[in-house]
């Protein structure tokens, strides 16, 4: 057999450098994202060497994550199970292999959803969206409740039959909602936004029945997480799993383990508030029966004390005490009584003997000229005037002829 030999060809290292330059400057290789099963791993001074196999066993590669790469992996690789690997194609000329130089490990599945789950979780607790200062009490005596969760989930008529069963007469607003799948977040997200424009409700049950985790991921999505915590009224949870709370579940202001739970503590039964009731009239009637048997027995202590201090006996002595100052009292006032008298004698005597009309009683007379006044001096009379004089009886006009 005859073959026409080209003119130039390649070594084996010419070969294996061109491929390395196609595969380690390649775009997309050299930050790829790779998703399979370890099959096998083991430590080494320089790092940790592992194989990343499809689950049905057709590819595998060989990965290997350096000693200086290993404390920032999210998680350690581990024979058997299902990893994202982050990393850049590298070639090994000597060997004639490629092997994943890796950057980066994620859970894949469950347990990818799982760190999703975890991140978000520490964001939302580091704004305080946990806290349970935020968290506001149900009121007491709802008339309006607000219910969002599935039209045929069994947890609607669950929620439905409890709250008539314990409160009659309550308005409940439906609020329909998707709570499972790729739709649900949006869904439930649209139905809280409803009820907060409506504006009737008091409170919020958001709900659902049990199920698998996978099921119920659309409360742990941050979209619903967020309209719970801007919700403008109290909300509680009662989605029905116990293994695991949802970010809902602890963003929301009471959380509860299924939908009938949620039914029951959001509003109070009429039986319970009626034997409450009950229970309070007793012990009122048992409060005001004790606070009666205390003030009689505070009144009788009382009529005791009376009788011991012998009010007679006080009453004697006050009487003497009274008398006593009654006589005190006439005694200061008959002294003042006659002391003013005295007084007043000697000041009648006092006038009298200032009195002018006693004077004329004893033979002096008054002198007056016409206009009233006394003239002291001969030198204000004058010849011809007339003058008044005052007698002890009488008067006596008279006429100046002479002044000496």
């Amino acid at each position: 057999m005859n073959f026409d030999l080209p003119d130039h060809t390649l070594s084996v290292a010419g070969l294996t450098d061109y491929l390395r330059l196609l595969l380690e400057q390649d775009q997309i290789l050299r930050q790829v994202w790779v998703t399979g099963e370890v099959s096998s791993a083991s430590h080494h001074r320089s790092g940790l060497f592992f194989t990343l196999k499809d689950t049905d066993g057709t590819a595998s590669i060989k990965c290997v994550a350096w000693n200086s790469q290993l404390a920032k992996l999210a998680q350690m690789p581990v024979a058997g199970e299902q990893l994202i690997i982050l990393g850049s194609i590298r070639v090994y000329p000597q060997r004639g292999e490629y092997q994943l130089t890796v950057w980066q490990v994620l859970p894949a599945g469950v347990g990818l959803q799982a760190l999703r789950y975890q991140q978000l979780k520490k964001r939302l607790e580091a704004e305080g969206l946990f806290d349970t200062a935020r968290k506001r009490s149900l009121p007491p005596h709802p008339q309006t409740i607000a219910v969002v969760t599935s039209p045929t989930a069994a947890a609607w008529g669950d929620i439905q039959k409890t709250l008539k069963q314990r409160y009659p007469g309550l308005h409940i607003l439906f609020s329909p909602a998707t709570v499972q799948g790729e739709q649900a977040p949006t869904s439930i997200v649209k139905a809280i936004e409803r009820v907060i424009k409506d504006g009737r409700a008091e409170v919020l049950i958001l709900s659902r029945g049990g199920g698998a985790v996978e099921e119920l991921a659309c409360f742990n999505d941050e979209r619903v997480v967020m309209a719970v915590a801007n919700c403008s009224i109290p909300v509680i949870t009662g989605i029905g799993h116990q293994r695991d709370e949802s970010l809902t579940d602890l963003v929301a202001d009471v959380c509860v383990h299924t939908p009938t739970a949620a039914a029951e503590t959001v509003v109070p039964s009429l039986a319970d508030l009626q034997i409450h009731h009950h229970q309070r009239i007793t012990a009122l009637f048992i409060a005001v029966n004790s606070l009666l048997t205390a003030r009689e027995k505070q009144i009788q202590g009382l009529k005791n004390r009376l009788r011991q201090l012998r009010l007679d006996r006080q009453v004697k002595q006050e009487r003497e005490k009274l008398s006593w100052q009654h006589r005190q009292l006439l005694q200061v006032t008959t002294t003042q009584l006659q002391q003013a008298s005295q007084h007043l004698e000697m000041l009648r005597q006092k006038l009298a003997s200032i009195d002018p009309q006693a004077v004329l009683q004893r033979g002096y007379a008054v002198v007056r000229t016409e206009n009233g006044t006394i003239p002291r001096s001969g030198a204000e009379l004058t010849i011809g005037e007339n003058l008044v004089i005052q007698l002890a009886q009488g008067k006596v006009t008279v006429k100046v002829i002479e002044v000496t």
